[in-house]
């Protein structure tokens, strides 16, 4: 019987060899997973995100999903969606073709298109970029603080700092909405044509209103008042706010300020 117990003993101290199982290499297949990531996330993500999931480079991303967006947005496959590539980011949109029925299947009550003074407002920041508002008010010659903290609200503009000239104004820029929200990849894709520049603003929401607001002229500033920054804005509105900034600020400036 001890003998029997010594064996078994000796049995379970010796060790046995284990057939180790190993994962069979599951194939990636980078469209596939690159469109399912842009899907579930719902928003815009980085390429250095994307470099991360894949053991890749930020800029060999870009150059990847660019190629796909391509590809994608021009494939004979039919799709409400469409890949948009930004400078640092990427995300799966859906087409503004199907706007209304969108709208109508999730219950999304239309939202108030921009008024032609908040289409002004934002012409000039998005072409002149980055501007004080006494630069917008220069350009349009009416005081722009509603318009400017309209564009605010709507996430179209945001603050870029503070110009270093008296008083310290604030600066304003376009957003990453404004680039959705007008079908671009970055502020260098800003159209420079009237044509274009029509066709661009007939895109946002109420695009039949802002069509009008443009073909009837009611947007009054013209191609040379619009598009002036080969004259380097910012040094003019250092120069500008020197003689203006004392007599033009508000208290609904601060409000903008303080946004």
């Amino acid at each position: 019987m001890s003998e029997l117990i010594k064996e078994v003993t000796e049995a379970e101290a010796t060790p046995t060899a284990v057939a180790e199982v190993v994962e069979a290499e599951r194939p990636v297949v980078f469209e596939e997973a690159l469109e399912a990531i842009l899907f579930a996330a719902g928003h815009p993500i980085t390429y250095a995100t994307l470099a991360r999931v894949f053991e890749s480079t930020p800029s060999k991303m870009k150059e990847l999903v660019s190629k796909y967006s391509e590809i994608y947005n021009n494939s004979d496959v039919p799709r409400g969606v469409i890949l948009l590539t930004y400078a640092d980011s990427c995300q799966l949109c859906t087409k503004k073709y199907y706007l209304t029925e969108i709208r109508d299947a999730l219950g999304i009550k239309k939202s108030g298109s921009l008024s032609s003074s908040s289409m002004e407002a934002l012409a000039i920041v998005a072409y002149n970029q980055p501007v004080t508002r006494v630069f917008v008010d220069t350009l349009r010659r009416v005081d722009s603080s509603y318009a400017m903290n309209n564009l605010i609200d709507r996430g179209l503009i945001e603050s870029k700092g503070r110009l270093d000239a008296p008083g310290r104004p604030m600066l304003y820029g376009t957003t990453s909405d404004f680039l959705r929200a007008f079908g671009l990849s970055s502020i260098d894709a800003l159209p420079q044509t009237a044509e274009e520049i029509k066709a661009m603003f007939a895109r946002m929401d109420g695009a039949e209103e802002a069509a009008d607001v443009v073909e009837n002229e009611q947007i009054s500033i013209s191609d040379e008042e619009l598009i002036v920054s080969d004259a380097n804005p910012v040094e003019e509105q250092a120069a500008e706010s020197c003689d203006t900034y004392e007599e033009s600020h508000s208290a609904e400036d601060d409000i903008v300020e303080d946004i």
